[in-house]
């Protein structure tokens, strides 16, 4: 229900600024519908114009025009207080029979058909036609048409019933030119209204439209990605099941083979390094898996703290060393002892192993891998560059998505392609950035960007 203001509440909003005076005087339109700022509008209008025309019809001598003007007056006043300011709707009856009266009266009263009456009493019937719903319009359309025919009716057969208040010729063009402004007004603000709604709601119909065909396209975008990634995690799922299977079963065959006590000892030897290596990579991929799964579901929170670099990834280095040294490959490091940074720590290592990992996976045997830290532009940067087999040009698209076909290493290591987009997530999260420069059957080199400690 729109709020009750009273007329020093109007004045304030109009000083204020928050409003025009004719916006506040008519009515927003989120308070009143379009009907009731029409009959506002026009009430205001007629409200003064009765003010000029009940003085000049008085000096004139129209006293039957001079009381109808007052009488109009006071109705609007009426009607125009109770609609804007007591939240009470215009009466379409009463107005219509208003006009019914008073113009009737007036036929009589100021000439006739020879007087202004006809020229005001379509410009009424229009407001009228506004400001009532759409199953009265007919209604009164036939009621002011036959009341009109039965009045001009009435002044043709019984002339005497008319009366003249003013003569032929000045009087006559004084009484048109003081009553044509007064239809003028009241078509202008109605088609001006009529035809500003309309532009609004043409807009607004628009805009809806736009959002609407937005929001379809933003539906169906995310159906896709919806679809995709699905796809995506089966074809993950299926890959895992199948990595995480072969091993179990080499454990479940070696056991067995033990228990019938077939084995030599170096036979028993050479099994357990390969169950050792296969062991190694499905804790790493069964780690990343976890990691993954946790950041998807949301439970990986970052706890951003300061860091030494160095301190942190000393014993990620040195394990990644352990494996490095199984195919002969040699892994240097060199990070500058006080560089602080801003990140998580379990994320930053993470990171890190998976670089490290994935480099001494892709490097044959005898290669070299190195890690380094330093400032650049503003930022720590972390390089992990190998000498391994690179990356094609094809596969460097997908490099960073789950999307990314699984690779064998260099001695034919398997991984499911989780590691660098646990990389990129992690490192994103952290508020860094990752990149990679990488030419196959030369190496690569991939670094990751942290915030420093100020």
């Amino acid at each position: 229900m729109p709020k009750l203001i009273n007329f020093n509440s109007l004045l304030s909003q109009a000083k204020n600024g928050k409003t025009s005076f004719w916006s506040a005087l008519i009515g927003s339109p989120n308070q009143f519908s379009l009907e009731s700022r029409v009959f506002h509008s026009v009430s205001i209008g007629l409200i003064g114009a009765s003010m000029i025309y009940a003085p000049y019809n008085l000096i004139a001598g129209l006293y039957v025009g001079s009381i109808s003007a007052i009488l109009l007056s006071l109705f609007f006043i009426y009607q125009y207080y109770y609609s804007r300011f007591q939240n009470k709707p215009h009466n379409n009856t009463i107005f219509g029979i208003v006009g019914l009266l008073v113009f009737g009266i007036n036929y009589f009263a100021i000439a006739g058909i020879n007087g202004s009456t006809d020229l005001i009493w379509p410009a009424y019937l229009l407001v009228l036609l506004v400001i009532s719903p759409y199953q009265q319009h007919l209604k009164w359309l036939v009621i002011y048409l036959l009341w009109f025919f039965a009045l001009h009716a009435i002044g043709y057969y019984y002339p005497e019933l008319i009366k003249y208040p003013f003569t032929t010729g000045k009087g006559q063009f004084v009484d048109r030119m003081t009553a044509f402004p007064l239809p003028v007004f009241v078509i202008y603000i109605i088609v001006r209204f009529i035809r500003r709604n309309y532009d609004l709601e043409r807009m607004d119909a628009q805009q809806k439209t736009i959002a609407i065909e937005s929001n379809q396209e933003q539906i169906l975008r995310q159906k896709d990605e919806l679809e995709q990634r699905n796809l995506d995690k089966d074809n993950l799922m299926a890959i895992i099941s199948h990595d995480i299977r072969a091993p179990l079963v080499g454990i479940q065959s070696y056991l067995r083979l033990l228990n019938k006590n077939v084995l030599g000892a170096e036979q028993r030897h050479s099994i357990e390094k390969s169950l050792e290596t296969a062991t190694s990579h499905t804790v790493t991929m069964l780690s990343n898996l976890l990691n993954w799964s946790k950041s998807q579901m949301g439970g990986s929170v970052v706890h951003h703290e300061l860091v030494n670099v160095r301190e942190v990834l000393g014993s990620t280095i040195e394990m990644a060393q352990v494996y490095a040294l199984n195919k002969e490959i040699v892994l240097s490091s060199d990070i500058p002892i006080n560089l602080m940074v801003v990140a998580d720590v379990d994320m930053l290592q993470i990171v890190v192993r998976n670089l490290v990992n994935n480099a001494v996976k892709f490097t044959a045997n005898s290669g070299m891998i190195n890690v380094t830290a330093q400032i650049v532009n503003g930022e720590c940067q972390i390089t992990v560059v190998d000498s391994g087999r690179g990356i094609s040009v094809d596969d460097q698209e997908n490099i960073f998505s789950i999307m990314a076909s699984p690779t064998y290493g260099t001695n034919n290591e398997k991984g499911v392609g989780l590691g660098l987009v646990l990389c990129k997530e992690f490192t994103e999260r952290m508020g860094g950035k990752i990149g990679f420069e990488s030419i196959l059957n030369e190496g690569s080199k991939f670094f990751i960007s942290v915030p420093l400690a100020e």
